[in-house]
């Protein structure tokens, strides 16, 4: 098993902050993200990327990776894991995660997966006979109410995610835990390399370019149904919020759908061409010096 740098692998210090750590993946998942990106090889660095930011994201995993760290491992060293897994290196940390199908990145390495899909003992945490552990569900999942595919002690079992569901609801199965008990599934949300989750909202960041933002475009933005059309109204700001109802997360116990909120974030494209660069200059000529005062 491999040891992987999931710092380097975002591009961040391993003394980087929670907000440089997203602001890198989101930067990264929508530089290799398959539907757009034709750069070479760029699924296999989405899913690179995704693994390295569901590793650094939640507290107790990081602290875990970075104890791991401090025992000298570094990229492409063998890493063993001691007697009944890392669990009995580690006993500060809790390790009874369980993702689905990889969660959003759609399959984790076995560096991960050991690391932090292993179970101690016998499967889990037991409670009065039954296993408990976490599942971390993709929002499509949540949004249509399908099958995820889990890896539980060598087996797999397919789990129905109800349409809807909550972080903290739980999915009982039973006679799936350990030792014929049940197994119970407390449900949390995997990260998602384009949406962001705000209640039963969905926030999405989408690039426009300058005379978009001026003149107004219509755009295809994705949502977790599937691409729509969405106008930019002229004269639009960087940070100004468009909102598609009904987009967003499934209402249940008759709350309302959520929204998707589309929050503009106005970028120059670089110059490539003589063309490009006279483009600019013919517009830093046609708004002057004094267009930050405008």
């Amino acid at each position: 098993m491999e040891f992987k740098d999931y710092y380097a692998t975002l591009g961040v210090e391993p003394s980087a902050g929670e907000a440089e750590i997203k602001s890198a993946y989101r930067r990264l998942a929508r530089k290799y993200h398959p539907d757009v990106s034709k750069e070479p090889g760029a699924e296999e660095k989405f899913k690179a990327v995704n693994e390295a930011y569901e590793a650094l994201r939640d507290p107790h995993k990081r602290a875990a990776y970075d104890q791991l760290r401090t025992r000298g491992y570094r990229p492409g060293d063998e890493v063993r894991p001691p007697p009944g897994g890392f669990g009995e290196g580690l006993d500060d940390f809790d390790f009874e995660e369980i993702f689905a199908g990889g969660g959003a990145s759609g399959g984790f390495s076995d560096f991960f997966e050991s690391l932090f899909a292993r179970q101690r003992g016998h499967g889990g945490a037991r409670t009065r006979g039954h296993t408990r552990a976490k599942l971390a569900v993709p929002l499509e999942a949540v949004y249509a109410g399908s099958s995820v595919r889990i890896g539980l002690g060598g087996r797999t079992l397919d789990v129905r995610v109800p349409k809807g569901v909550r972080p903290g609801q739980r999915i009982r199965l039973a006679g799936q835990g350990s030792g014929g008990g049940d197994l119970i599934l407390e449900i949390e949300y995997a990260a998602h390399p384009q949406f962001e989750v705000d209640g039963r909202n969905i926030i999405y960041v989408l690039p426009v370019a300058p005379w978009e933002a001026a003149l107004g475009a219509r755009v295809s933005v994705p949502t977790l149904g599937g691409p729509v059309e969405v106008t930019i109204p002229p004269g639009s700001e960087a940070g100004q919020r468009l909102r598609l109802r009904g987009r967003g997360l499934p209402g249940t116990g008759g709350h309302p759908d959520g929204d998707q909120i589309v929050e503009l974030e106005v970028l120059a494209p670089r110059p490539q061409t003589e063309a490009q660069r006279e483009a600019y200059r013919r517009m830093r000529d046609a708004f002057g010096q004094d267009w930050r005062r405008a």
